[in-house]
């Protein structure tokens, strides 16, 4: 698949980090036990979509923290299509990775967050020899965000919603793979899907447990 006739001016501009992404809407707290926390947007209504789909985890017996998580990786998408203008029923590829290129080169609030006299995001540590934190999100921050955003979209495509393809590519043969493995077997190498970053599985929510509030600021 092409990208190149899929971009506008602004997917290349969130891309490149030219421009903030949209801070409309945000995440609420729900009033029923079967949808602790939601989506909505600019004027305050409940994103349907999301809404569905959170409620379709629950039963599934994530946790409600869990439930919190994928509702911010969701409003980070939805203002990603809300800025492109895209609906979420048209969303493609080129979204995903507006959505990724946006999160490796916009900065990070919480990496903002220093002492002062320490040193800048992705500088080395003279003293300790070890590199900062860069100003942007984590590979993890990025893969766990792909993840529910692909996960929300394959919940609407079993029931005939949304877009034909997913708008985040997976390697299907990696999918299957790791389905089948035993949690104790030593994980095999595979080829990551489109878009995905490298992520150490050790380490992944250690480095998403740092970002995933940013939203929030």
């Amino acid at each position: 698949m092409s990208l190149s006739h899929e971009f506008s001016r602004v997917h290349r501009d969130l891309m490149d980090g030219r421009v903030r992404l949209s801070r409309i809407g945000a995440v609420a707290a729900g009033t029923s036990v079967s949808l602790p926390w939601l989506v909505v947007d600019g004027a305050g209504r409940e994103v349907e979509p999301v809404s569905s789909y959170l409620r379709d985890r629950l039963l599934g017996d994530v946790s409600p923290l869990t439930c919190r998580s994928y509702a911010f990786d969701l409003l980070r998408w939805f203002r990603v299509l809300w800025t492109v203008d895209v609906g979420w029923e048209q969303a493609t590829e080129a979204e995903a990775a507006a959505l990724v290129g946006w999160l490796r080169s916009a900065r990070n609030p919480q990496r903002q967050r220093r002492r002062e006299g320490g040193h800048p995001p992705g500088a080395v540590n003279p003293t300790t020899g070890k590199r900062v934190l860069a100003a942007g999100y984590a590979p993890a921050t990025i893969a766990h965000n792909l993840s529910a955003v692909h996960g929300f979209y394959a919940f609407h495509l079993h029931f005939g919603r949304g877009p034909v393809l997913n708008p985040v590519p997976e390697n299907r043969a990696r999918r299957a793979t790791l389905a089948h493995r035993s949690p104790l077997e030593v994980p095999g190498r595979h080829r990551r899907g489109r878009l995905r970053p490298r992520v150490l599985e050790r380490v992944s929510l250690m480095g998403w447990s740092v970002d995933r509030m940013c939203l929030s600021d």
